[in-house]
């Protein structure tokens, strides 16, 4: 994969770099400023971006805003952010384009480098990875979409699980249930969202987003 990494403190760019190079990726640009990424990702149209929300000028969400607007010029850009802060108004608006490749992590949950890769993999092949305090947070409000309204609790844990980025295999595991009988709220859920195996994209994405959106 072709990456930009986005991250204005020094050590931890430079360790996401060493780290993101041992696993085999490539690392193209590496930027500290919210307009120097914005115009490393309109440059380099990488496979996945990795972008920290608070960067200079400002300090405040740089990071996201050069997100979003590259977005907007480069629909379905890749985008994992990892941050120590939840934005909420950017991050449903990061959400809100309807297209896959998105993540948002908080750096103080991740404890693994495979899990750290897995997810930026992920979002580069069209997936999702969202740290659960973020769902939680975007959640809060509670929902306005009557479709969501139409799901039961196993399904709203199941799609809950789905949007953190966990197969049908792990969301079992969580929930201590088999396979096959997540494949079954699965397909119940996409049938009460109106999502069709003819929708284009991901059918996973498309729930996920939904479900993100639903404030």
């Amino acid at each position: 994969m072709r990456i930009v990494v986005a991250e204005d403190l020094y050590l931890l760019r430079d360790g996401m770099v060493r780290l993101i190079e041992a696993y085999g990726h490539q690392v193209v640009a590496t930027t500290a400023t919210g307009p120097e990424t914005l115009d490393a990702l309109l440059t380099w149209r990488p496979d996945v971006s990795l972008i920290d929300v608070r960067m200079p000028p400002t300090q405040s969400d740089e990071g996201l805003r050069a997100a979003l607007a590259a977005r907007r010029e480069l629909p379905g850009l890749p985008v994992l952010i990892l941050s120590q802060h939840v934005e909420q108004l950017y991050a449903r608006e990061l959400l809100a384009d309807g297209a896959g490749g998105i993540g948002y992590l908080l750096k103080e949950s991740v404890f693994d480098a495979d899990q750290f890769i897995d997810a930026l993999e992920r979002v580069a092949g069209g997936g999702t990875a969202m740290d659960p305090a973020v769902i939680a947070k975007l959640l809060a409000g509670g929902s306005s979409d009557r479709r969501l309204e139409q799901l039961t609790e196993r399904e709203h844990s199941v799609l809950g699980l789905m949007a953190e980025g966990l197969s049908n295999q792990a969301i079992g595991r969580r929930l201590f249930l088999s396979e096959s009988a997540i494949s079954k709220y699965t397909t119940s859920l996409f049938g009460k969202l109106g999502i069709t195996d003819d929708d284009s994209g991901n059918r996973r994405v498309l729930a996920v987003l939904a479900y993100l959106n639903r404030t």
